[in-house]
């Protein structure tokens, strides 16, 4: 039996793989020499999608592929189920710290937060310019773009500062699930984007998402709205938000995602001074991090024991 996997962010994760027979993806040489005995795919991070349907028919007794996230666009879910090959993620473990994370992003967006830390730390700034003024949060209005769990966990922040809320979702969330959070549904995009304050994405990747968001979405937000995506890179058609920001058609961009990640340096995002831009952070808490191993590990357990995944999409 191996595993194949990516490089673990913890000591007592890699102790905990020591009585299984594993092999890494980067040692194709040793793949190649073992591909009899691979039985699990153990993905943390997202290699390429290519990658993975490649190892899906050379590994001729490969089980199942366990992914340690909840987002899988980066597998070819139909490829696997033709193939027999069960796949698994790690849904509801990362809800509350990827809600945290895109209130952390709107927050500091809004109240000029690494701004204001860069200028204190400039030994050549010398006073609060008094016209330099945020956006107060409390009682603004947020549009929340994908109502999932996640996105009814961002919901319940957003009542705590008596936020007024809007959101979009594929599917219309029940009357009693609105009522919880004071939340108004949008069935059009565009109806929602002119409402908001701070509009929050937090919808599947996918080609069904890809650059959801285009230069028409950005038109149709406030000017002096904020927009976060803690979701996918590929949702926003990246050239049309440069223009958005370079035209001041919004007021500014946090974002946790990008496409690619990380950005080229000399991607004009980069140098904007109303951007906030994370490294995918969304789940990174050491919390949250050690659960989704967690969960991983018993789908890789139940997979080589012929059990039935507690997490299987397919």
């Amino acid at each position: 039996m191996a595993i194949l996997q990516g490089k673990l962010f913890f000591p007592e994760c890699e102790r905990r793989l020591e009585s299984y027979d594993v092999v890494y993806f980067h040692d194709g040489e040793k793949i190649d020499k073992r591909r009899a005995d691979i039985e699990v795919i153990l993905i943390y991070g997202t290699p390429g999608g290519e990658q993975l349907t490649k190892l899906m028919d050379e590994l001729p007794n490969l089980k199942a592929i366990v992914n340690h996230g909840v987002g899988v666009n980066h597998i070819d879910l139909e490829a696997a189920k033709a193939r027999g090959i069960k796949v698994s993620n790690t849904p509801d473990c990362l809800n509350a710290a990827v809600a945290e994370m895109a209130f952390a992003l709107l927050l500091a967006a809004a109240r000029h937060v690494v701004t204001g830390n860069a200028r204190s730390h400039d030994p050549t700034y010398t006073r609060l310019q008094p016209n330099w003024h945020g956006t107060e949060v409390s009682g603004s209005a947020i549009g929340i773009v994908g109502m999932g769990r996640i996105g009814m966990e961002i919901a319940q922040r957003a009542r705590a500062f008596n936020m007024k809320i809007f959101y979009h979702n594929r599917k219309r969330r029940s009357v009693e699930e609105e009522a919880t959070v004071k939340a108004t549904y949008c069935e059009e995009l565009n109806a929602l984007l002119g409402q908001v304050d701070f509009v929050v994405v937090m919808v599947p990747g996918g080609e069904a998402t890809r650059k959801l968001f285009k230069w028409e979405q950005f038109c149709a937000m406030k000017e002096t709205a904020y927009f976060v995506n803690v979701s996918r890179g590929t949702v926003v058609d990246q050239d049309a938000l440069v223009r958005a920001l370079n035209e001041k058609r919004i007021a500014g961009a946090a974002l946790d995602v990008t496409d690619p990640e990380p950005l080229p340096p000399d991607h004009p995002l980069l140098r904007m001074e109303n951007v906030l831009i994370t490294p995918h952070l969304g789940s990174a808490t050491t919390r949250t991090r050690r659960k989704m191993f967690d969960v991983c590990m018993e789908n890789v357990d139940a997979a080589l024991q012929n059990k039935e995944l507690p997490n299987r999409l397919v």
